[in-house]
């Protein structure tokens, strides 16, 4: 009884609400024509009689208007159903129902002339503010829940964005990785390094006491290992994973586990952490092959099972992207240089070695396309990424070079004999590598101003001068090679397990064909 008592009551509460704001509508559309009348157009020059006439012909009016509207309005359901329709829905029945009622209104007045004096303009007037009121009533409360939802949602993420402080850097002691790190501490940053450390500490020897750096070494295919990291951190960098071509073919499982399964569950994790920052390397070797100038909206062409592997990996980071995590794609160019990790296993920095100690310049095919990067700059760019508005960032993906530096492998190693002029340029037929991509990195310099610094000419300088001045020793040692030491002694460290959904993912998508020789990274 109660219950039916209280529906009762609220019943009669919007049923009173709904007349007041009928007659204010209609008393409000009433003043509004006898101030224009009287005191805009002056076209009437007894205002206490207008007024009169006016009071009289709203109480007449109102006496017809109101029951009319209640009446429509409860046919209409808005004392019933109606207050479980939603939005768009709901505001059509408003719409309908108060247009219906003054419809009614204006028609009795037509048949009635002698009982009711409507002016048009007034109805219509009256009409206006009935629906704008009605609907304000009906549905504020829905309006205010959308645009607060709105503002949890997005503003209230950027209002509670934390400071990056504590970044976790994951495969930190690699190639990007140990020329990222200096500029990390540098700058001031709390760094925690997750590394399994395969090819060995030499590349981060200087910073290992550094007071704002910790070193875990762990695989980062273990769960526990991965979550004690995030404890605490703002920003994950994740960097490790097999790299290269030559490098993923060994194993087909292990890099798809170490490549795909290992980063959906980082990225998992870092979710579940709320950390919003996640950055990822990925490769413009996902372009394949192209004559065409590629940006990031450009279609992906595989050549490799890396390729692949850096695809899904993207893929898989997107879909798990939400208002609370942003992660941000990286697509290198092929790098070349000096860092903590040296490798001779990429185009450039092989290419240069084999001119200094063979005194040859070995080319395969040579018109195929490559973007270039210095190692350097692509730790930079890491870094400009971390520091950039995370609404600039968010959910972007980037190609990171200079379009000044898309070279053919012949320019590369006509570049390489100018500097080193005693040795013989060679050029080969074809080794089975078809991959030739030109790139645009007009995005990342649009957004985040980015330029990088180094050119290949100084980068080849830099190798040429570690190699004559004896910094580096015998560049065929496996510790520079990625694929050298994976196949006499890497692999057998990384245990395998079944991947499951993530060999499903790699195997849908397509492939053009394997490189069989390791050229370019």
């Amino acid at each position: 009884m109660s219950l039916y008592r209280t529906l009762h009551v609220g019943r009669v509460v919007r049923l009173v609400i709904d007349a007041s704001l009928v007659n204010l509508s209609l008393l409000l559309a009433y003043l509004v024509d006898y101030l224009w009348v009287v005191g805009i157009t002056g076209s009437v020059a007894n205002a206490p009689a207008a007024l009169r006439e006016s009071t009289v012909s709203f109480l007449r009016s109102s006496t017809l208007l109101s029951p009319i509207a209640l009446l429509v309005f409860a046919l209409s359901g808005f004392y019933t159903h109606s207050r479980l329709y939603q939005g768009r829905y709901k505001a059509i029945i408003i719409l309908q129902a108060v247009t219906l009622a003054y419809l009614l209104t204006g028609f009795l007045a037509y048949l009635l002339p002698a009982l009711l004096a409507f002016d048009r303009s007034t109805l219509i007037l009256s009409w206006v503010f009935t629906l704008a009121s009605v609907m304000t009533v009906r549905l504020a409360g829905r309006l205010w829940k959308v645009l607060a939802s709105v503002e949890r949602r997005y503003l209230g993420t950027l209002l509670r964005e934390r400071p990056v402080r504590n970044v976790l850097v994951i495969g930190g002691a690699g190639y990007i990785g140990s020329a990222l790190l200096p500029k990390l501490l540098e700058k001031g940053y709390h760094v925690r390094l997750l590394d399994l450390f395969l090819y060995g500490m030499d590349s981060i020897a200087e910073y290992v006491a550094h007071p704002r750096l910790e070193i875990v070494r762990a695989d980062f295919r273990q769960v526990d290992k991965v979550v004690e990291c995030m404890q605490g951190m703002d920003a994950v960098i994740h960097l490790g994973g097999i790299v290269g071509d030559p490098a993923c073919a060994l194993d087909e499982n292990l890099t798809i586990e170490v490549n795909l399964v290992a980063t959906r569950t980082i990225a998992e994790i870092a979710k579940g952490f709320g950390i919003s920052r996640f950055v990822f390397a990925s490769t413009c070797s996902v372009y394949g092959a192209s004559d065409e100038d590629l940006d990031e909206r450009s279609v992906l062409n595989p050549l490799s099972l890396y390729a692949r592997s850096k695809i899904a990996s993207e893929r898989v980071l997107l879909n798990l992207s939400s208002p609370t995590f942003s992660p941000v794609i990286l697509r290198f160019g092929t790098i070349y240089g000096l860092s903590g990790r040296i490798r001779f296993d990429l185009v450039v920095n092989l290419l240069t070695a084999k001119a200094i100690t063979e005194g040859k310049i070995t080319i395969y095919g040579g018109d195929q396309w490559r973007p270039f990067v210095h190692v350097d700059d692509a730790a930079a760019a890491v870094v400009r990424v971390l520091e950039a508005p995370l609404p600039l960032v968010r959910n972007q993906i980037f190609n990171v070079g200079s379009d000044d530096q898309n070279y053919t492998l012949q320019h590369v190693g006509a570049l390489i004999q100018r500097l080193v002029p005693e040795a013989e340029l060679i050029v080969m037929g074809t080794d089975g590598d078809r991959r030739n991509y030109r790139v645009n990195f007009g995005k990342i310099q649009r957004v985040l101003g980015f330029t990088p610094q180094w050119t290949l000419e100084a980068g080849v300088k830099q190798v040429i001068d570690a190699l004559r001045s004896g910094t580096i020793g015998d560049y065929k040692d496996a510790r520079y090679s990625n694929v050298k030491f994976l196949s006499e002694e890497g692999v057998s460290r990384l245990i395998r397990t079944e991947n499951g959904w993530a060999s499903e993912m790699i195997q849908e998508i397509p492939q053009l064909s394997l490189p069989t020789m390791p050229n370019a990274g």
